[in-house]
C-alpha cells in the first residue's frame, strides 16, 4: 500500500469513528430525555395547583384558613393516592412479566381504584366541610374544587379534532 492509500484509509476511519461517536452520544441523550419525561410523569406536579388559584379569589380574611384546611386534607389523602399509584404500577409490572396472572392483575387494579376512591372521598368530604363554614360568595368562588378533573385540569383543555379526542380517551 502506498502512503496516499493509507492516508485515505486513516481519514475514512477517523470519519467513521466520529459518526459512530455522534450517533452514540445522540442515542444516550435521547434515552436520558425519555427517562426524565417518564420520571416527571410519575412525580406530582410542583406547579401551583388550580385549586390554590381558586383560593386567591376568596376573601383575604379567610384565605389562610382555607389554604391550611385544603393542604391538611391533601396531606391526609396522599397515602391513599400513593397506594393507588403503587398498585397500578404493580399491575403494569405483572402484566409485563412472564408470570402474568390475570386474576392478580384485576385484584391489583381493584385495590388501586379503591384507594383512589378513598382519597377522593376524603378530599371531597373535607371540601364540603370547609365550604359549609364559608360565606355564600366564598363558597361560589370555591365551588369548582368539587369537579373531578384532577391533574388533567392543570394540563389545560384537550386539543380539538380526532387526534385530540383519541389521545386521552
Amino acid at each position: 500500500m502506498s502512503g496516499r492509500t493509507l492516508k485515505i484509509l486513516l481519514a475514512a476511519s477517523v470519519a467513521l469513528n466520529l459518526v459512530a461517536l455522534a450517533a452514540g452520544a445522540t442515542a444516550t441523550l435521547w434515552v436520558r430525555s425519555v427517562q426524565t419525561r417518564i420520571e416527571a410523569a410519575d412525580r406530582p406536579s410542583r406547579e401551583r395547583p388550580p385549586v390554590m388559584a381558586l383560593v386567591a379569589e376568596v376573601d383575604p380574611d379567610v384565605r389562610q384558613r382555607v389554604q391550611e384546611t385544603l393542604r391538611e386534607s391533601a396531606r391526609a389523602a396522599r397515602p391513599d393516592f400513593d397506594e393507588a399509584r403503587l398498585r397500578r404500577r404493580e399491575a403494569i409490572a405483572l402484566v409485563r412479566s412472564p408470570d402474568f396472572d390475570p386474576a392478580q392483575a384485576r385484584t391489583l387494579l381493584e385495590q388501586s381504584r379503591a384507594a383512589e376512591l378513598r382519597g377522593r372521598a376524603r378530599l371531597e368530604s373535607d371540601a364540603v366541610g370547609l365550604l359549609e363554614t364559608l360565606e355564600a360568595d366564598d363558597r361560589a368562588a370555591l365551588a369548582p374544587i368539587l369537579t373531578r378533573r384532577g391533574r388533567s385540569a392543570a394540563r389545560g383543555p384537550r386539543p380539538e379534532g380526532p387526534a385530540g379526542r383519541n389521545a386521552r380517551s
